[in-house]
């Protein structure tokens, strides 16, 4: 299937970045809310900051969100010292495309994180890049229905 990831963690705490690196990845691009934010919480944990700290050794980073909130977008950019893309339309490619071109960012040493398999996943498989699907970061705390439709999204796709 078009939408299969490449790889799968449980949350992004848990993907194996050495075996991402072994492959030749040398940009992460990570989806936002649920996958790196707790979803409209505007904040990220301190242990995804720590995360982030660790993988800048090995990695370039960057934040690829559909949230077109400014507002929120840029609340989330200020703690972060790499790009974070707003609007990006996924899992639509032409506003990252630009971007990766204005920013000298080769889509093929890339890997798209996500917890979305139609929006997330769908933009890295037809951007070309590898691909890991993560559960929420706040799965624990999700409302059954959230997780009933998360459950089938990944079913059907």
């Amino acid at each position: 299937m078009i939408v299969k990831a490449d790889y799968e963690a449980k949350t992004i705490y848990e993907i194996d970045y050495d075996q991402l690196k072994q492959a030749g990845i040398k940009v992460i691009a990570f989806d936002l809310d649920s996958t790196v934010m707790k979803s409209k919480s505007g904040m990220f944990s301190e242990q995804t900051l720590q995360l982030f700290e660790n993988l800048k050794k090995d990695f370039s980073l960057i934040i690829i969100s559909n949230n077109h909130n400014l507002e929120y977008i840029s609340k989330a950019a200020k703690q972060v010292d790499f790009p974070v893309l707003a609007n990006a339309k996924k899992p639509g490619t032409k506003v990252s495309r630009k971007f990766f071109k204005e920013h000298g960012i080769n889509h093929n040493e890339m890997v798209m994180v996500g917890d979305r398999p139609l929006t997330d996943i769908l933009f890295g498989k037809i951007l070309g890049c590898k691909t890991v699907l993560v559960d929420s970061i706040n799965w624990y705390e999700e409302k059954p229905i959230v997780r009933f439709v998360r459950g089938l999204e990944r079913i059907v796709s």
